[in-house]
């Protein structure tokens, strides 16, 4: 398995996108930038939801509206953030690969958070249909909230390994 992942970072690597962000002066920072940017954007929403769930903001709508208001943006930036992850990861695939921090963060962490975000989506319009929220939905807001810290300490850490 590790043998056909080697293969295809390689060959990530060799495209024309993977090349251009790897060698370009201005397309790795560029990249970088929208990453960012839809991180702000998936996190931005995320946070806001979680935040209600847990009884946090303003009383003008209950979660179940906001998450509503907030999903295609939420969806939005997840796609831009595949987008960028997906070519900053194919300028240098195979160094990706061997680092411990990377695999963390895509082998468990966001995996993880995915599925436990899409759980809280889903549940947000039961949970939230009144003022007063569950024991169950702020306990799912915080744990949320802490799953995306871990990824974000993992991506911190990708650097230093």
């Amino acid at each position: 398995m590790y043998d056909l992942l080697v293969g295809f970072a390689k060959w990530l690597e060799g495209t024309p996108w993977g090349t251009g962000v790897r060698t370009s002066l201005w397309a790795y920072p560029f990249t970088q930038l929208i990453h960012f940017t839809g991180l702000s954007i998936w996190l931005g929403t995320n946070l806001a939801l979680d935040l209600r769930l847990l009884g946090f903001g303003k009383r003008r709508e209950t979660a179940a509206q906001l998450r509503d208001d907030l999903f295609a943006w939420n969806w939005i930036g997840f796609c831009i953030v595949v987008l960028g992850g997906f070519l900053l990861f194919s300028s240098t695939a195979t160094t990706f690969l061997v680092n411990v921090a990377f695999r963390w963060k895509l082998g468990l962490f966001v995996p993880l958070a995915i599925v436990w975000h899409i759980f809280v989506q889903w549940k947000a319009r039961e949970w939230g249909a009144t003022q007063n929220t569950p024991a169950i939905a702020k306990f799912s807001g915080l744990a949320e909230i802490l799953l995306w810290v871990c990824v974000i300490t993992a991506a911190v850490e990708i650097p230093n390994h």
